[in-house]
């Protein structure tokens, strides 16, 4: 039995009981996806959140950085594909199992690229992890910065830069290379898994949905899409995912307007139908209920005892 913690803490909680447990049997591995583009995630266990490097002729673009215990697996697996130094860095959001090797690639002077609130997060607030908010190096700051949308014209593609507020978190970016027909969604897509919205750090449910349609109107019956978690997308499973929000936000918004309280609606559970495919070990339907009323009622996520 633990006690609930605030969303963000219990994420990082999660991924360093994974990453404590079985380092040695968790390996990163690349994926190619087009010409020079690669996706390179953890097989065997949690590495932190999927990641995407572009190379070429131009340059070295690495989207999230994964963890420090998977470091040296990363530079490995960016050896195989004859990399030899990134020259961007780009970050999806603040969570810590996506960013926080910023400091060592920092100071090897590639270039972070995140949006204005994620670096202003960061200089005031610091990096969450599992023991509270911890002050960062300069070094794991973004260098460069933009508040709407911006594009990198390397490597024979267009790789735009895509702010979507208020949605996993307040500073998410979604990247899309046109060209090639892959789009990084960050956390905005856990892919055949219920979300995490971090209601702690300025996501909302509403906001998280109305993202991943706008990430679909950037999709076709082609495009590869890498979730932040889960294995490689494509647009239908997106709109799965789109689906199911939508419908356990309706759902949970039904009860809220016949004044259900949180434990009535919980002893209902609404999203019963969604436990076989959506449920993981961090957020069941007890979990992504309590995320959905909260949000919808402005209120906390209460303070419980639950079974982990």
């Amino acid at each position: 039995m633990i006690k609930w913690l605030k969303p963000a803490a219990i994420a990082l909680c999660v991924a360093m009981a994974h990453t404590a447990s079985a380092q040695e049997d968790i390996q990163l591995q690349a994926t190619p996806l087009a010409e020079g583009v690669y996706m390179i995630q953890g097989v065997g266990g949690f590495a932190g959140g999927n990641m995407l490097v572009s190379t070429g002729s131009d340059g070295v673009v690495l989207i999230d950085d994964s963890m420090p215990p998977f470091l040296d697996k990363l530079n490995a697996e960016l050896k195989k594909l004859k990399v030899k130094a990134v020259d961007y860095l780009i970050n999806t959001h603040v969570h810590w199992d996506h960013i926080s090797n910023n400091a060592t690639f920092g100071e090897q002077g590639v270039k972070i690229v995140a949006h204005q609130g994620l670096r202003d997060f960061l200089t005031t607030k610091g990096m969450p992890t599992s023991e509270g908010l911890k002050p960062v190096p300069n070094s794991a700051l973004p260098v460069i910065t933009y508040t709407q949308k911006m594009a990198f014209y390397l490597n024979g593609d267009a790789a735009t830069l895509i702010h979507l507020p208020n949605a996993h978190t307040s500073t998410d970016t979604a990247v899309h290379l046109p060209k090639s027909n892959i789009l990084h969604t960050g956390d905005v897509l856990f892919n055949g898994l219920f979300p995490f919205i971090d209601l702690q750090n300025g996501g909302t449910v509403k906001g998280y949905l109305a993202a991943q349609k706008r990430l679909l109107a950037l999709t076709d019956s082609n495009t590869k899409i890498v979730p932040g978690h889960g294995p490689l997308a494509t647009k239908k499973d997106l709109e799965a995912a789109i689906s199911m929000l939508e419908s356990s936000i309706a759902k949970v918004a039904a009860l809220v307007q016949s004044n259900k309280t949180l434990d009535e609606v919980l002893k209902i559970n609404p999203l019963a139908e969604y436990d076989a495919k959506w449920s993981w070990g961090f957020i069941n339907t007890e979990k992504m209920t309590q995320t959905i009323y909260a949000d919808l009622t402005g209120g906390a996520i209460a303070e419980s005892e639950h079974k982990h």
